[in-house]
């Protein structure tokens, strides 16, 4: 196993991100991803980041706090590098980081397509919450 670097988005990452993203089955056709990242890197918070391992990158985490609660986006590793710990390694990364910013709770939000994943979050102490999502779309991009 490799060494698995971590770092701050690049636009050079661009192109490879988004086929990870691709891959991982993060993409929908109503979320323009160039579009997704150039909102979060325009913010500079320096709250998104890639992981790399032999200079392919094989995870991403955008990580949001709002002064109130912290969200986790575009989380994804490579299915050849998922149930290898990474995806926990990166996950207390994210905790730390809202920790540091006073963020009392993070939460993350999971399509109900993709509820396999709510086995690893809650492996992680992650708990299901009686909580309904509504919401709008204020530009419409596509």
């Amino acid at each position: 196993m490799h060494e698995v670097l971590e770092r701050t988005f690049s636009l050079f990452d661009q192109e490879e991100v988004i086929k990870l993203w691709d891959l991982c089955g993060l993409t929908k056709p109503w979320n323009d991803p160039i579009k997704d990242i150039k909102r979060k890197t325009d913010l500079n918070d320096n709250c998104f980041f890639v992981f790399e391992s032999n200079n392919k990158i094989i995870g991403t985490v955008m990580i949001g706090y709002d002064g109130h609660r912290g969200n986790v986006y575009y989380f994804c590793v490579h299915p050849d590098f998922q149930r290898k710990n990474i995806g926990s390694k990166i996950m207390n990364k994210v905790e730390e980081i809202l920790k540091g910013m006073n963020c009392p709770k993070v939460n993350i939000m999971v399509r109900s397509t993709n509820l396999k994943v709510t086995n690893f979050y809650e492996s992680l102490e992650y708990k299901k919450e009686d909580t309904i999502i509504l919401g709008k779309r204020l530009i419409h991009d596509n």
